[in-house]
């Protein structure tokens, strides 16, 4: 009976130390998987500072400034509410190439615009036109005032690639809801980039629809950063009405590029 007593107590011993030793794997585990969801939680976050609110707290929860990823965020959205492709963010004055006077002439004026804007934003002069000779790097410089505009300033540039928006406003055109938000989106825009306005085949639905746009940004004094094939006066008999328009918006920042050597895609 002693010897059975005794064996029990072994045995009871020995499934103590088992269950301590269990319960100690079960809290290190614990620990383990908790720091381990904890590390993996602070890798899902884009910015491991803030955790994704934007806001920096102090150790008492009391918000104290506003986190640096909050200007990235926010040029991001300025950036994918434009319309403007991810390729584009390379587009920038530092990299056009200008390879003779007038290539340099056209940088030299979109760098004045851009210094310019804040004084002549409200004015009836306000925009920029760069015009004529395909290849010389007109869109890339609209795009590189884009790029300006959206990263340093804050500001709400609309990209309006003209051949492409024009097509799908003449599909939806008996929709009246569709149509009406898609101009509204280019008459109201802070800044309004017109890529090739004019491009291919034109018609009269296509003038009547550019001058809905253009006009309301006339009458409102709405930047307009415009690049086309068409010179001045090519523009003017075009179509006066909206030709006009945009050589007094654009006055005093008007460039027009004129021969074939000034296309890169023909240099050797």
């Amino acid at each position: 009976m002693d010897n059975m007593v005794t064996g029990n107590s072994i045995i009871d011993g020995v499934l103590e130390r088992v269950r301590r030793a269990s319960m100690s794997k079960q809290t290190v585990s614990s620990k383990s998987l908790a720091m381990k969801t904890e590390e993996e939680q602070m890798n899902s976050y884009n910015c491991k500072v803030c955790k994704d609110t934007t806001w920096i707290l102090d150790d008492t929860g009391k918000v104290i400034d506003r986190c640096k990823c909050y200007e990235i965020i926010k040029v991001r959205e300025q950036w994918e509410a434009s319309g403007l492709k991810t390729d584009d963010l390379d587009k920038t004055f530092t990299t056009y190439e200008s390879w003779n006077n007038l290539t340099k002439h056209m940088k030299g004026a979109a760098t004045n615009y851009y210094l310019r804007f804040k004084e002549i934003e409200k004015s009836k002069h306000n925009s920029i036109l760069f015009c004529g000779q395909p290849g010389a790097g007109k869109t890339h410089l609209c795009i590189a005032l884009a790029n300006n505009f959206i990263k340093k300033d804050g500001k709400r540039v609309v990209y309006m690639p003209y051949r492409d928006v024009i097509t799908k406003l003449k599909q939806n055109i008996l929709d009246k809801e569709y149509y009406r938000n898609l101009v509204g989106k280019y008459q109201l825009a802070e800044i309004l980039l017109i890529d090739d306005l004019f491009k291919g085949k034109v018609n009269e639905t296509d003038i009547n629809i550019m001058f809905e746009i253009i006009n309301h940004r006339y009458i409102n004094k709405l930047p307009l950063i415009v690049s086309t094939e068409y010179l001045v006066e090519e523009m003017l008999s075009f179509d006066e009405a909206i030709g006009s328009r945009i050589y007094e918006m654009a006055k005093g920042f008007i460039v027009e590029i004129r021969g074939k050597e000034n296309n890169y895609r023909l240099r050797g």
